[in-house]
């Protein structure tokens, strides 16, 4: 089968973003640090679950000297339920030299944003092209199995020849929404107003940015249209060129690797508190959930009974005030984990080793930045008292 020219599919794409572009808050400016912490925050998080973060983070940090100047526990405060806490992290640190190396300002070259802690090809890519207007190209999911699809990939897209190809049709897209003499952004735009309609932010986009746009188009294309499981072909502006369409069965690409085995772990954690404190213990910070705070806690076998082993690993408990509290299931990658928590007090007298955690009062834990499942924890024991 003849493929449609890269031009073309440029083409199609930028017409459909201009009319159908959701108004995301992150589009409503080219400022490098804003476009940054976005793509930062989108890693591997839905774009409905960013919103809210996105517009409370920069209400607080709204560049790139606040970042530097908070400190770091405000910082995981904000991101507190994000989720891959080392993001915020890098966020803070590159903010720092910045301030420190470049007077804050953030880098225009490809290169060096690569170089930066947390940024990768794709998020690279993301940030020079909606930030700069270069024809940098992006390969996410949502891009793997749009171009899947269009091109009818018939290899496993982890293979290196794969991918390799899926990064030169990417690069052969945005290069070919790139401005020049009769740019493919005016022609897209010209042809949109006389239809009456469009997206206001999508043709802004196209019109100053269509590099940028190109990108957030294919990606927008994949997380609303071409689905996973359900594609919805009709309203697709690139149904009539999609090689996967043609062969009736679309979602036959991508080709993915079989996912990893389910892996169920259980967790017991413990709430202590004595005289109005709460016994907490914070995370070493180059580990996962690093720097984080959390209720003392281990991992329990299967087969091991719950109470038995609290009383086990904390002697210093009352085992007649120890009572269950709640159970937390969560997911990390392929883990399902089940987090039993119980309540109790300490013996009279007896004493806790260092190691263990420190003393907080309950009314300074609202400031603290938790893992989720010791968030609900806390929401939990605020509702028992």
């Amino acid at each position: 089968m003849s493929l449609s020219p890269p031009p073309a599919l440029a083409r199609s794409l930028l017409l459909w973003f201009a009319a159908e572009a959701e108004d995301l808050p992150w589009r409503r400016t080219a400022d490098p640090y804003a476009v940054w912490v976005s793509e930062i925050m989108l890693q591997q998080t839905q774009v409905a679950t960013v919103i809210p973060y996105y517009r409370r983070w920069m209400e607080v940090l709204p560049n790139v000297a606040s970042l530097a100047r908070a400190p770091l526990d405000r910082v995981l405060k904000l991101w507190e339920g994000l989720g891959y806490y080392t993001r915020a992290r890098n966020l803070h640190r590159v903010a720092q030299d910045l301030v420190a190396n470049r007077s804050g300002r953030f880098p225009r070259d490809y290169e060096e944003v690569l170089a930066l802690p947390g940024v990768g090809r794709y998020t690279a890519g993301a940030i020079c092209s909606i930030a700069f207007n270069q024809p940098r190209p992006i390969l996410d999911g949502n891009v793997i199995r749009v171009l899947a699809r269009v091109f009818a990939v018939e290899a496993a897209v982890a293979q290196g020849g794969t991918r390799y190809l899926l990064w030169q049709r990417a690069t052969e897209l945005v290069e070919a929404a790139r401005p020049a003499g009769g740019s493919l952004a005016f022609v897209a735009l010209g042809s949109q107003g006389k239809r009456g309609g469009g997206s206001r932010i999508g043709a802004l986009l196209v019109r100053h940015c269509p590099c940028g746009a190109l990108n957030q188009a294919i990606m927008e294309l994949g997380r609303r249209l071409c689905t996973s499981r359900q594609p919805a072909c009709g309203e697709c502006p690139l149904q009539e060129v999609c090689q996967g369409h043609r062969t009736g069965e679309p979602t036959r690409f991508p080709n993915l690797a079989k996912r990893l085995a389910t892996v169920r772990q259980r967790v017991v954690a413990v709430v202590i508190e004595r005289r109005g404190r709460v016994l907490l213990r914070q995370r070493p910070a180059g580990g996962v959930n690093g720097s984080l705070w959390e209720f003392p806690n281990e991992p329990l076998a299967e087969a091991v009974e719950a109470r038995e082993a609290v009383l086990a690993r904390w002697p210093q408990l009352d085992a007649d005030s120890l009572r269950p509290m709640t159970t937390v299931r969560h997911s990390i990658t392929n883990r399902r984990i089940t987090l039993e928590a119980w309540q109790a007090r300490p013996r009279v007298g007896t004493r806790f080793p260092r190691d263990v955690g420190v003393w907080l009062e309950f009314g300074a834990l609202a400031e603290l930045a938790f893992p989720s499942a010791h968030r609900r924890l806390l929401t939990a024991l605020g509702g028992a008292s």
